[in-house]
């Protein structure tokens, strides 16, 4: 099953978890997470919003190193950008209210 066949966001995010198994590949989107909201405060605290191109760079970056590196497959970024989006969000809340562990152990 492809990640661009699948709806509604419930069933895709399914889907996402399973590409998302790896430790380290989870820790860095996370990470990637909070350095975008660190970024979107930096720019409307400092009044510079074009420190906002760094948001996707610096969130993406460390997803994709996540996925490339250590998941060994390819983001559904390419192939549904809304949905996983939306996906890394959702992995994200989850994490930081630990219904959802960093480990990948569902």
């Amino acid at each position: 099953m492809t990640a661009s066949r699948i709806r509604p966001f419930p069933r895709f995010y399914q889907y996402y978890l399973g590409e998302h198994r790896n430790p380290t590949c989870r820790l860095l989107h996370f990470l990637g997470s909070w350095l975008v909201i660190a970024v979107v405060l930096a720019a409307i605290v400092t009044r510079r919003p074009l420190l906002l191109v760094a948001a996707p760079i610096v969130g993406y970056g460390f997803a994709w190193i996540g996925h490339f590196f250590f998941e060994r497959n390819r983001p559904a970024t390419f192939r549904q950008p809304w949905y996983s989006l939306a996906g890394d969000w959702v992995l994200w809340w989850q994490i930081t209210t630990r219904r959802r562990s960093l480990r990948g152990r569902e």
